[in-house]
């Protein structure tokens, strides 16, 4: 391969919401970006605005860092395409959603060839797709999760000190480096998760009357609802065992909600929502759990006992007759 790299330039594949949003930050910070995409009126809608040409075979081997923003199946086919056109030394990232299945090819395609692969999941976005919603702000203060390929403690800080490097032009504020195998159990619950409940949601009958009757809860959980399903398809699958967990955790905390609604019991769902409460303060760092535990032992602590079983576990409720 007689093509060097050039300094600092990138190329884009797919410029839908992820990767137009990359080519066009890229572009506001004066960097050098071409693109591809499938769809001909993207690209010359990409060609007038953001990008400086098309990524062509002949373009590949020049770009320093190459994105593939693609659904996961179609990234690891875009990979094993480019693999013998990127230049040593040049690194390749991905942005999908979900990792293991990505990274579990990619990273041998990669092996073959002198240039790097590195599982990326920009965590940013909106409910739209598509590169007419792409927004060059769009990762602005974002963290950016990193699966590194298998490689040594002082390998590991020079790819993460080189990504920070060449994404500094796109505004995140936060690295994460971490396994696919955890990021994936963790997406499950943090993204994946809360697609399906704002999908979910809207499915009620009541939804079609809900104008005049809804404020900011209806809005905050219903955000997501509309998605683009083939994409959302293909990563809940691509998840599956760790997304089925997450939603049968769910249904198990919500069946615990409808016992003490259909019972008329007031203590059992009053300590439900206040253990919610509480964990939420937590979570975000507002209280202390030992402090809180203490202050509100005289409250009930039975119910906040009972409120620690893990789902799945066989759970008993306050002030109800059970039967075997």
């Amino acid at each position: 391969m007689d093509k060097k790299i050039v300094p600092g330039r990138v190329g884009v594949i797919g410029l839908g919401l992820m990767g137009g949003s990359f080519a066009k930050a890229f572009a506001k910070a004066g960097v050098e970006v071409y693109g591809y995409d499938v769809a001909e009126d993207v690209m010359e809608q990409a060609e007038v605005e953001t990008i400086v040409g098309r990524l062509t075979d002949d373009v590949i081997p020049t770009c320093e860092l190459i994105i593939i923003a693609s659904y996961p199946k179609a990234c690891i086919e875009e990979l094993a395409r480019i693999a013998p056109l990127v230049s040593a030394g040049a690194i390749v990232m991905d942005t999908g959603g979900v990792k293991k299945v990505i990274c579990d090819q990619c990273f041998p395609i990669a092996a073959n060839y002198p240039f790097t692969f590195v599982g990326c999941h920009p965590m940013a976005g909106t409910q739209h797709s598509g590169f007419a919603h792409a927004r060059a702000n769009m990762f602005h203060n974002a963290p950016l999760v990193i699966v590194p390929p298998k490689i040594d403690d002082f390998a590991r800080l020079d790819l993460l000190e080189c990504m920070k490097k060449l994404m500094k032009p796109v505004g995140f504020a936060r690295f994460t480096l971490t396994t696919a195998e955890e990021h994936d159990k963790i997406i499950a619950f943090t993204s994946q998760l809360a697609h399906v409940v704002s999908n979910a949601y809207v499915k009620s009958p009541e939804a079609k009357v809900h104008d005049g009757f809804s404020a900011g809860s209806y809005r905050d959980l219903t955000r997501v609802a509309c998605l683009n399903a083939d994409m959302w398809t293909e990563l809940f699958l691509d998840n599956a065992d760790n997304l089925s967990a997450e939603i049968g955790c769910l249904i198990e905390n919500l069946r615990k909600y409808k016992i003490a609604i259909d019972d008329r019991n007031p203590h059992y769902l009053h300590e439900l929502l206040a253990e919610g409460d509480r964990r939420k303060r937590e979570i975000e760092g507002e209280i202390d759990h030992d402090r809180y535990t203490k202050r509100h032992h005289h409250r009930g602590a039975n119910y906040l006992k009972d409120l620690s079983v893990p789902c799945g576990s066989p759970h008993l409720v306050p002030g109800r007759k059970h039967h075997p």
